[in-house]
């Protein structure tokens, strides 16, 4: 999952928006600066956004500097949606997990699963697992 970012000098700082995420704003004294805050703006808010349950935008602005999620974010983004109006605690009966674990699993801050949980769960939802190295 990519975002993209803007960036824009206005004094000795260089400003680091997100067109798809408005909240989502940042600085740093040099452009390279800007856009490594950049990354850990986007990440940290994504992150707080999915532990309040609100709703992510769907990146559509191709424009600018790209900035890919990290693999935890998108792991809890994925486990939501696949879930979608379905109860933790039946997909956690499904896997054979206590709900705490599974729980975990959709929290950015918690989650570690291993790669045979992830197999799991691609099963239950009849899916494949597919892994970029």
């Amino acid at each position: 999952m990519i975002y993209y970012c803007n960036v824009k000098k206005s004094g000795n700082e260089y400003i680091a928006q997100f067109p798809d995420m408005p909240n989502v704003i940042t600085c740093g004294f040099s452009h390279e600066e800007a856009l490594a805050m950049a990354k850990d703006a986007l990440d940290g808010c994504l992150e707080v956004d999915i532990l309040k349950g609100n709703k992510i935008p769907a990146p559509v602005y191709k424009k600018g500097y790209p900035i890919i999620v990290s693999n935890h974010i998108i792991l809890s983004l994925q486990l939501r949606e696949l879930r979608g109006k379905q109860s933790q605690t039946d997909i956690a009966n499904k896997l054979g997990l206590s709900y705490q674990a599974y729980q975990r699993l959709e929290n950015p801050q918690k989650a570690n699963p291993t790669i045979k949980t992830l197999e799991k769960i691609a099963q239950i939802y009849g899916r494949k697992l597919k892994i970029a190295l």
